[in-house]
């Protein structure tokens, strides 16, 4: 409630601007659709973020990346929003291969939205980040073994995880104390013998598939040291896990943010905000023209006042 005149103007933004075309078809099974976020002009090919919503594997909904969208496509960055099946729809094996088919549609389809298919850029949030790391794996184990792929991993710019959980072992009791209880919790996770197989932390140590971990992107990892959600020890112990088999991960820690912070109420206070700052620098790093563009952009504008997101602050529970 305290945030919610932002949310309304988030709202009005997703279904009624000409910048937004929601509902694409990408595959055959429910949910399987997509929101594409467009910037106001199309003077040439553009880059493509495809961003993965969190919701504890539950009530992940492509609409909740519409801040996000709206505020990359203010940027010139496409960006296309995928929806996955949520348990009790599918359970994580439909979520990783939902996920993995919706970034091969984009792959293969983007260009006829305008995007470039050469710069694309996957960033996941929360469980969405989990289950994208997963994808992404999964696909460079498929590659490194010369199986049939329709998109190539080698092929993604930059990986982006943000406060995401990528060791189910250590988040079964975790989550189990917050609410998300352990039966159901392996429930979705297909048992405690696949802890290990959809746990990217633990599988990418695994030495069979060492030749994989070549062919991963640059990985840059988000997360606030006071998130109460998903602790920030699990993308600190997945950039040790990624180093160790010469992957290139780089660790972005924010001192007293919490696991809402950096995804809402931070991007909801418009103005200067680092997180979204190092994600525009990473995907101009590149482009002279973008980047000068960046150095002149307008503040993003405040959707909420500041008492508002300080009150919501202290009472959030994540």
């Amino acid at each position: 409630m305290l945030l919610l005149p932002g949310f309304l103007q988030v709202a009005y933004y997703y279904f009624f601007s000409s910048q937004v075309r929601r509902s694409v078809v990408y595959g055959d099974q429910p949910r399987n659709r997509l929101d594409l976020h467009f910037p106001t002009n199309n003077d040439g090919p553009k880059p493509v973020v495809v961003f993965v919503t969190g919701g504890a594997w539950i009530i992940g909904y492509k609409a909740w990346g519409s801040l996000l969208g709206r505020q990359l496509a203010e940027r010139d960055i496409i960006v296309a929003c995928l929806d996955y099946r949520n348990f009790p729809q599918g359970t994580i094996s439909d979520m990783v291969k939902d996920v993995s088919q919706g970034i091969s549609f984009v792959f293969n389809n983007i260009a006829d939205y305008g995007g470039d298919p050469n710069r694309i850029y996957l960033m996941g949030q929360s469980a969405g980040a989990h289950i994208s790391s997963c994808a992404l794996l999964e696909q460079a184990v498929k590659e490194s073994t010369g199986e049939s792929i329709s998109w190539s991993t080698s092929h993604i710019k930059y990986y982006f995880g943000l406060s995401g959980g990528y060791n189910l072992l250590n988040l079964v009791d975790h989550c189990h104390n917050r609410g998300l209880y352990r039966s159901i919790f392996l429930s979705i996770m297909e048992g405690e013998e696949s802890l290990p197989v959809f746990s990217p932390a633990v599988r990418i140590k695994d030495p069979s598939i060492r030749d994989a971990s070549s062919l991963l992107p640059p990985i840059i990892l988000f997360h606030g040291t006071s998130d109460y959600s998903i602790p920030s020890d699990a993308s600190m112990a997945f950039a040790d896990a990624l180093q160790k088999v010469g992957a290139k991960p780089e660790l972005v820690l924010y001192p007293g943010k919490s696991h809402t912070d950096l995804f809402l109420q931070d991007p909801l206070r418009g103005g200067k905000d680092d997180l979204f700052d190092h994600i525009i620098a990473a995907i101009h790093a590149n482009d002279k023209e973008a980047l000068a563009k960046d150095a002149m952009a307008p503040p993003r504008k405040r959707l909420v006042p500041e008492p508002l997101l300080r009150m919501a602050r202290l009472i959030s529970p994540f």
